[in-house]
């Protein structure tokens, strides 16, 4: 598996929800482990990458607690702000991810693929300060705005992860050598042999 699809298919499965006798069929820290181990196949050179696993590594341990049927509830029926704080690992994740991988696909002059993700940032940016908004400045009509628009930004990075999964910029690394993995290396098109008599001496 790629790394940006091992990344989205653990963000598919925080995204999700399917109760099950109280409990989410689909455990947010699994999700979590699979975006750590995407993390962790990506260039080791990736600028922030230390950032990036501490951070999937917060919101996996914070993910544990809130999986135990109740927590969620008992937390925002205490107060509706600290269920957004300890969202906010997995919101700061989701934009610096983003903002790494823009710059990435701008080296490497993919500049669809970099302006989409400049536009996540803004969306993951957007929707972790809008909160204060809400219960700083008491402008109640925005909590429904601020949770459609997290889960809104989450799918399309979700969506921008398994679309660019293939690119060279988002390639594994083969750990014996640092070079990219030869399965993930851009294909090169060559042309037809050249004739005896015009082939460089």
């Amino acid at each position: 598996m790629r790394p940006l699809q091992s990344i989205a298919m653990g963000l598919v499965i925080v995204a999700l929800h399917a109760e099950f006798g109280g409990f989410d069929a689909l455990p947010d820290p699994l999700g979590w482990v699979l975006v750590l181990l995407g993390v962790r196949d990506l260039p080791v050179d990736l600028e922030s990458r230390r950032t990036l696993l501490g951070l999937a590594a917060l919101a996996g341990s914070v993910s544990v607690p809130l999986w135990i049927p109740g927590v969620s509830d008992a937390l925002y029926d205490t107060d509706p702000a600290l269920l957004w704080a300890v969202n906010l690992p997995q919101l700061g994740f989701g934009g610096l991810l983003a903002h790494v991988l823009a710059r990435r696909a701008a080296d490497t002059e993919d500049t669809r693929a970099a302006a989409w993700l400049r536009v996540a940032v803004t969306g993951f940016v957007v929707v972790a300060l809008l909160p204060i908004l809400v219960w700083g400045a008491g402008i109640d009509a925005l909590e429904v705005p601020a949770y459609v628009g997290a889960t809104a930004v989450l799918l399309a990075l979700i969506w921008m992860l398994f679309s660019w999964s293939s690119r060279a910029w988002a390639a594994a690394e083969d750990r014996s050598t640092g070079a990219i993995a030869p399965e993930h290396r851009p294909h090169v098109q060559r042309g037809p042999p050249l004739p005896e008599e015009e082939r460089p001496s």
